[in-house]
């Protein structure tokens, strides 16, 4: 029964597919079905008109025309014909999609009907007889009128049809923002298309002398001010910004407008497509967030950067984290002599390393390497095995709330962590050292931020010892296994006497020997990085995509943002601009409040806030603040060749004191101490902790350069 069911069932197969070859061999493209149609109306209409020609010479009236004008055109009209279509043929006239027609469709007719005319004219004068100089210009006219008429009308009645079909059809009502050459683009393909169910009802420009007017049929109502009302008359539920050269500001407060209409935002990336022919709406894209942020993409000067990357040695700490593997994937990129990379996660370690051998296969000398910064026998190793000429530092932990819960591995990992890395680098005579910092060490409310400007403070030390040449100064500080003797924590003696023989081995001026001046150690400081690991928008967008809430820990909360590659690319600019001791801080423009940015980001979604996605307030956690500040009220502003590049000028301490200070705390750490934040407050004397429930009222230290300036941009925030 099986076998005879299978038989059935391939019988069948065979049988469809024959019904399909005959099938398609019955079936004429339609496209050919015009083209015969054309051809018939081309053979009536070119005859016609200079028989016109003719009979209008002669007043409309059959029997004045001349038995001899009469006979000469009957006996060319064939051989004429016959050209003609060949012509026509030969100029794609019955091939083209006529649906579609434009100038390029037009021009070719109109180049057909000279081709023609002259034949005409020529030929029939020589071999038959002349005939009136009317008849000529008549039938020409015509001639051309007639076959254009046809096609053009086709395309007309067609876009008319799918016009009306769309209209009844229609599933979005759109606005066109910008009435310029890519809105115009946009603007046919909405009238054309048949796969989008979207119809144009209304334009805006901001250009007075286009409004009242019409774009492809398509009214002109007015500026940005007439959207909020356009919107509610024409019942607009889609808006496409096709303004690709609008500036950041200008999109911005466009923008602002359109989100507070509900509608679904789609924007033209940019002007390059127009060049490239590349505007459709197929490259309309969902509004980012990055659009709302309001400022010019940041300009990097990557020859000078090429220059100071070239043909050296480069480690990365933390080189598989977001801003680690970024650092990595713009160093890769400026041929490096050797790339190391160095991270305790394997798994980030292994993605950034695949992606590097994907895009660079041979061409970068690439080393991945897994250990922790804070054991000072794999890193002693590293540097003395590699000798690193720049070290980019970026391993550290970030998530204050955890840090708040764990605050002596923030000290091992970022103080500790940063002080060994930037004592091997001093010992092997690495060129530059450069920090990853944060806006969050200035006045810190939490002991991560109070961390990283513990991290400043080392550098800072390093950079004096390294300019005196008193390595005497710098203490042993623990590692990861300690030994407990009389009750007392001590060192492994092992790990001891590695860290020891740095001072009992040669001199760091003989080792340095061929490897330049003395090691320059720097820091950069900037805020949050869109699209990071610990960023609010990846969260937002998976609460989004989970149906809310949308959960923000204060309304009036503000933050500071960059992109990941600006944020880079200034970072290692920065580092070709360092003398030793400075901390440099990046201009990210101004503060966004971060209510605002999860609001855009529900809208722009397609949903609105507090309806379809609900917005939560969850207090702020431990050790956060409802703003960072770029500048301590100590220290000053000093600017560099990039505007966006500035110095802060290093707040004075006593070196000796800190280390002494440093070598203690290093000490609780290990100990897992319950006085580390009363240690850390010591050093740190900006540093005031919230606690575990910050309200957002604390007293914070005010500067006229730093909080008082945030403040203001806080106050601008709340008046929008």
């Amino acid at each position: 029964m099986k076998v005879n069911t299978n038989e059935r069932k391939n019988n069948k197969i065979a049988l469809n597919h024959t019904n399909n070859n005959t099938s398609k061999k019955r079936h004429i493209e339609h496209w050919k079905v015009v083209a015969f149609y054309l051809i018939i109306y081309d053979i009536i209409a070119v005859n016609f008109s200079y028989f016109f020609g003719l009979w209008l010479r002669f007043d409309l009236r059959f029997s004045n025309i001349p038995q001899t004008y009469l006979n000469s055109y009957l006996r060319f009209a064939p051989f004429y014909t016959v050209f003609v279509l060949v012509v026509f043929y030969a100029l794609h006239l019955y091939k083209s999609l006529w649906r579609f027609a434009s100038f390029s469709e037009l021009n070719r007719i109109f180049a057909s009907s000279v081709i023609t005319t002259v034949f005409h004219i020529v030929c029939i004068t020589l071999l038959i007889k002349r005939m009136p100089i009317s008849y000529y210009v008549i039938g020409a006219a015509m001639q051309l009128a007639l076959v254009t008429a046809i096609r053009f009308a086709y395309r007309y009645i067609t876009l008319e049809r799918t016009r009306r079909e769309r209209s009844v059809k229609a599933v979005h009502n759109v606005m066109v923002i910008g009435a310029g050459a890519a809105g115009q683009v946009i603007l046919k393909e909405l009238k054309s298309s048949t796969e989008v169910l979207s119809k144009p009802c209304c334009v805006i420009d901001d250009n007075p002398n286009k409004w009242d007017r019409f774009m492809e049929g398509v009214p002109i109502v007015g500026g940005r001010d007439s959207i909020m009302e356009s919107v509610e008359k024409y019942k607009i539920d889609q808006i496409l910004l096709a303004i690709p050269t609008a500036s950041p500001k200008d999109k911005r407060d466009i923008l602002n407008i359109c989100k507070e209409t509900h509608c679904e935002l789609k924007s033209l990336p940019g002007i390059y497509q127009l060049a490239n022919g590349e505007v459709s709406l197929s490259r309309m894209k969902a509004v980012a967030v990055e659009d709302l942020l309001g400022r010019d993409p940041i300009k990097v000067n990557m020859e000078e950067i090429f220059q100071y990357i070239k043909g050296k040695t480069i480690l990365v700490t933390g080189g598989g984290g977001s801003i680690g593997s970024e650092l990595c994937r713009q160093i890769a990129g400026h041929e490096p002599k050797q790339l190391i990379i160095f991270d305790v996660y394997e798994n980030n370690a292994y993605d950034i390393e695949q992606e590097l051998k994907r895009k660079y296969k041979d061409k970068l000398n690439l080393v991945v390497l897994i250990g922790s910064v804070r054991d000072s026998r794999r890193i002693n190793m590293v540097f003395e095995k590699y000798k690193p000429d720049i070290v980019y530092h970026a391993a550290a932990h970030k998530h204050v709330p955890l840090m708040e819960t764990s605050p002596n591995e923030a000290i091992k990992n970022n103080v500790v962590g940063t002080y060994k890395t930037a004592y091997a680098a001093l010992k092997h005579g690495t060129q530059r050292f450069v920090l990853i910092s944060t806006d969050k060490a200035v006045n810190p409310t939490s002991i991560m931020g109070a961390s990283k400007r513990l991290c400043e403070m080392v550098i800072q030390s390093m950079d004096a010892v390294s300019k005196e040449g008193r390595v005497e100064l710098l203490p042993f500080l623990y590692a990861h296994v300690n030994k407990t003797i009389d009750g007392q924590v001590v060192a492994d003696p092992v790990d001891h006497i590695a860290v020891e023989g740095l001072r009992e081995e040669k001199s760091m001026d003989a080792t340095r020997e061929g490897r330049g001046a003395r090691t320059q150690f720097v820091a950069v400081r900037f805020g949050n990085v869109l699209g990071s690991n610990g960023s609010v928008i990846p969260l937002f967008k998976k609460q989004i995509e989970a149906g809310g809430p949308v959960t923000v820990t204060h309304p009036d909360i503000v933050r500071y943002f960059m992109t990941i590659p600006e944020a880079v690319s200034l970072v290692m600019q920065a580092g070709t601009y360092a003398k030793g001791g400075e901390i440099f801080v990046l201009d990210m423009g101004d503060p966004v409040k971060i209510d605002m940015l999860a609001r855009n980001l529900i809208k722009l979604s397609g949903y609105e806030p507090g309806v379809d996605i609900q917005m939560a307030y969850t207090g702020l956690r431990p050790g956060e603040k409802l703003f960072e500040e770029k500048l301590m009220a100590e220290e000053g502003m000093l600017k560099t060749d990039n505007e966006l590049i500035h110095i802060g000028k290093p707040i004075p301490f006593d070196k000796e004191v800190f280390l002494t200070q440093l070598e203690e705390l290093a000490e609780a750490s290990y100990e897992n101490s319950n006085r580390i934040i009363e240690m850390v407050e010591e050093i740190v004397t900006t540093f005031r902790p919230v606690g575990d429930k910050p309200t957002g009222n604390e007293v914070v230290r005010k500067s006229q350069g730093g909080s008082a300036m945030v403040e203001a941009a806080v106050t601008k925030q709340k008046g929008k």
